[in-house]
């Protein structure tokens, strides 16, 4: 686990992504147990960075990962660059997104 100046440091770059971001990118990817992960990534030094993540369980629970939310006990969000060309992922729509992030 980094330290309290690491995580800082993450959250206000995370932030500061979200704040400037002009192009959004959103995915989904079906999961191995029955969820569904949907991401919100921005493109940042030439590759796609994820700023928001939303789990959506088979038992029809949701766990939210961003800048505001990095952790918890079940997951967290990627610290990896994303490809769609390489990465299981199928582009879905903002509003696809959006209703399972505001689940």
């Amino acid at each position: 686990m980094p330290g309290l100046e690491r995580i800082a440091e993450i959250v206000a770059y995370y932030r500061a992504l979200d704040e400037r971001a002009t192009l959004r990118h959103y995915f989904r990817h079906e999961g191995e147990e029955g969820g569904r992960w949907y991401i919100e990534a921005v493109p940042d030094r030439g590759e796609l960075i994820v700023l928001k993540q939303a789990e959506l369980t088979s038992a029809d629970q949701v766990h939210r990962y961003s800048w505001e939310h990095l952790e918890d006990e079940r997951g967290g969000l990627t610290d990896q660059a994303i490809d769609p060309e390489v990465d299981p992922l199928e582009a879905t729509p903002a509003e696809e997104f959006q209703r399972a992030w505001n689940r």
